[in-house]
């Protein structure tokens, strides 16, 4: 079963000047280089067209599928991450809370959130987490 799609990474890709399909395939330090550099100065943002099946096949290797959905969350966070809605998602009440009363935490719960959410959501994979 395959953790993450294809169709997310291109889709993610249109934003990937700042990071945002590095991240989702779980390459944050290459994405955090990306935000501050817009892509490499968008050279690296067109040269990862054909990379990103690779990064695709690397992610489901690397991360554990069950019945938390990678794609609904990523979509979550980078969409609606400062109303806390991915975190809701992982039935982090607390913390889904506190993003929504203040702003993601002020966009620092955001940025953490882009560095780990794949870890969090393969950790609650493996722990068999059900709805």
């Amino acid at each position: 079963m395959k953790s993450h799609s294809l169709v997310i990474g291109y889709l993610l890709w249109i934003f990937g000047f700042i990071g945002a399909h590095r991240f989702y395939y779980g390459r944050p330090l290459s994405g955090t280089i990306y935000f501050f550099t817009l892509g490499l100065f968008f050279v690296g943002w067109l040269v990862d067209l054909l990379l990103i099946p690779g990064m695709q096949q690397g992610a489901d290797e690397s991360f554990v599928a069950g019945p938390l959905n990678y794609n609904l969350a990523w979509i979550l966070l980078t969409f609606l991450g400062i109303f806390g809605l991915h975190r809701f998602y992982q039935q982090k009440w607390l913390s889904a809370i506190a993003y929504l009363l203040t702003g993601g935490l002020f966009l620092c719960g955001i940025i953490y959130d882009y560095w780990t959410l794949n870890d969090q959501i393969s950790e609650m994979n493996v722990k068999g987490v059900h709805w």
